[in-house]
Formats: structure tokens, sequence, C-alpha cells
């Protein structure tokens, strides 16, 4: 068994990242501030004998290292951070608190933890990053993220992680500690917070709302299942060497309102509308996000070369099955 300290684990990645590792018989200790975005109901129905939940900010760097004295984890695992870009733009204050100032206190208990446990060479400190890290692409299939990409971040949320990631770099280059950072494209899956793109076009579908699509829709993101997403994260865990970083994709690149149409062919086939219309007709273009990247896309041939990294299923396959969790949970709040 396995003990790891996980930071924002009530979040959408982080609560799916828990929940498969409990499944392997991991001991998992929560560490999470319980802002906003975190949704403490996707744990509800844990076990607490593999599972403990501490309310808190990570940076309160003497909590952080009272539990990892009372723990003893073999790894932290930060997903701890502010990670919506609207939210960044209007309120970048909190971005720098948690993302910058929260990594670097995480980041000063971890090593004085491994420095008072002999260095233990089988200890990590693994970050999640973002790809948005890199900036924006241009419209060419052959112009994609590599882990070699210069960062270039364009928003306060991307410019934020950016600088968390040249503090993990920076610590394990001066300090030795053995961190590890990995960049994911956009996540989709069960228990993301509705916020995001996905389910904020299905909750307007069903309440009979425009479907707000940014510009004319043409940014392209490439799009990972976030079950995917959480075994890479484990194999880095278990296969990534320290001081590297590793990318996480889906190979499955969209434009948004490509996408979107997507949603609303699933839609009308799931829960089709009484006057015979089709979901698009609810489609409308809003003002476009100020500096909004034009297109993300990444290569992760490292990931599948060093790590052993595949998606399990195809796009299509997760889509529709997330398009369904969804509608389920729909059903259950009205029911409620």
């Amino acid at each position: 068994m396995a003990i790891y300290l996980v930071t924002g684990g009530c979040g959408f990645i982080g609560s799916n990242f828990v929940l498969q590792e409990i499944a392997k018989g991991n001991r998992i200790v929560n560490l999470d501030s319980l802002s906003y975005a975190a949704q403490p109901e996707n744990l509800a129905g844990v076990s607490s004998r593999n599972y403990r939940f501490v309310e808190g900010d990570i940076c309160n760097q003497a909590l952080v290292s009272r539990l990892l004295d009372e723990e003893q984890p073999v790894a932290i695992v930060n997903f701890a951070a502010e990670s919506h870009v609207d939210n960044s733009i209007s309120g970048p204050g909190v971005f720098i608190h948690t993302n910058i100032t929260g990594t670097y206190h995480l980041l000063e208990a971890a090593r004085a933890y491994w420095n008072n446990n002999g260095r233990n060479p089988a200890f990590r400190f693994l970050h999640i990053s973002t790809d948005e890290v890199f900036g924006e692409l241009a419209f060419d299939e052959n112009d994609i993220f590599t882990e070699g990409s210069p960062y270039k971040p364009n928003s306060p949320y991307s410019a934020s992680k950016a600088a968390s990631d040249h503090l993990v770099r920076a610590w394990h280059h001066t300090y030795g500690l053995p961190a590890i950072i990995t960049n994911c494209s956009n996540n989709y899956g069960p228990h993301q917070h509705e916020e995001k793109l996905i389910p904020t076009m299905v909750r307007c579908a069903l309440a009979g709302q425009t479907l707000p699509v940014y510009g004319k829709g043409e940014n392209v993101r490439d799009w990972i299942y976030v079950e995917d997403h959480c075994r890479g994260i484990a194999l880095a865990l278990q296969k990534g060497r320290p001081g590297q970083s590793y990318c996480f994709g889906g190979r499955a690149e969209y434009r948004n309102i490509d996408l979107v149409h997507k949603i609303c062919d699933l839609l009308d086939e799931f829960r089709p509308l009484q006057n015979g219309k089709s979901y698009r007709a609810q489609i409308g273009f809003v003002t476009d996000r100020p500096g909004h990247d034009t297109r993300y896309a990444i290569n992760d041939d490292k990931a599948r070369t060093e790590l052993g990294y595949r998606p399990q299923r195809g796009f299509d396959e997760n889509f529709r099955a997330t398009i369904q969790w969804f509608l389920s949970r729909h059903a259950e709040k009205r029911a409620a």
C-alpha cells in the first residue's frame, strides 16, 4: 500500500485520481481548502479506512509539514489550483496566491520532509500542470506542444501555472528534490465542475437557454478523458524520472463549435425536444474572451514511450458516456 498526500483532491481531476488510487488499495490523505470549485460530494462514498480528508490551504506550510510527519507519504501529488481562465481575467489575485505562493509552500514543506527522511530515493513531488503554459499554436497539424515547447502563457491563469512549473523545476535543479511535472490537454468526464464548457452546454441546453459559444467557435482544443489522465499521472509516479516533465493528451482535436455540435447531437438522441427541433438551434455566439488562445494540441509520444501511457477507449465512446453521466446527474438533481 502506497500513501499519497493529494492536494486539491475534491476538484474534478483530483477526485477522479483519489477514487482510482483508493480502488487500488492505496491510502490517500486529501488536503483541500474547499474553494468554490471543490466538490466534496464526489468522494462522499469513500471508506475512511484508506482515506483521510483535511480541510486546509496549501499556503499553510505548517499544516502541510504536520501532515507529512503524521502520514509519511511516499509522494505529494499537487492538483490544488485555481483553473478557470475567465475568473483569472476578472480576479487574478487568488490565482497568484494558490498557484504560485501555494506551490512554493508545498515545495518547502516537501524539501524539509525529504531531507529529514534521509532523502528517500522513492519519494516524489508530482506537480499537475496544463498545456496552456505553452501559449497557443497555429492551425497547422505539424505545430504541436511537446515537453520541450517554450513557455508563452497568455492569461493570468496560465502565467500563474507557468510560474509554479518554474518553481518546481528550480527546486529539483537547486535542491535535488525528486520532482516531476505533468502537462495535460483539456480534460472531460464525470464530476467536471459546472463552469466548464461541456457541463455548461448540457445545463443550458436542458434549461432551454442559449448555448454561449465564444467568438465564432473556431478555437481548437485537444481533449483527454479524465480517467485516462489519472492513469497517466499514476504512471508518472511509478515510472517517471525526477526532473522530467511528461505531456498527456487525448489526440482528439476539435473546434469548440464542432464539440458543441456533438453535444447537441447526443442530446437530440438521449433527450429529444418535444417540439422536434435540434438543440443546435439554441447555439448563440458571444463576445470572445480577451486573449483567447487559438489552438492547443499535445504530442504525448514521450509519455507513451517512457511510461507506457495509452488511452483505454476512443474519444467518441468516452464522450458519449460523459454526456450520459451529466444527463443522469441532472435527473438526480431534479428528483431531489
